[in-house]
């Protein structure tokens, strides 16, 4: 596969699309458990949600 760039953008279900998906996935996590610590509250009642 000489002459492709490896960090091309490339769409559909592609191992960098999934190491993305799992990434923001723990980034997202880690803010709710922060949220909630912090707040003492869920996600849902800090943002007025329920």
């Amino acid at each position: 596969m000489q002459g492709q760039n490896p960090n091309e953008a490339k769409f559909g279900f592609t191992p960098q699309a999934e190491n993305l998906n799992g990434r923001l996935a723990m980034i997202g996590f880690a803010a709710a458990l922060i949220i909630e610590l912090v707040s003492g509250q869920g996600v849902l009642h800090f943002w007025g949600l329920m």
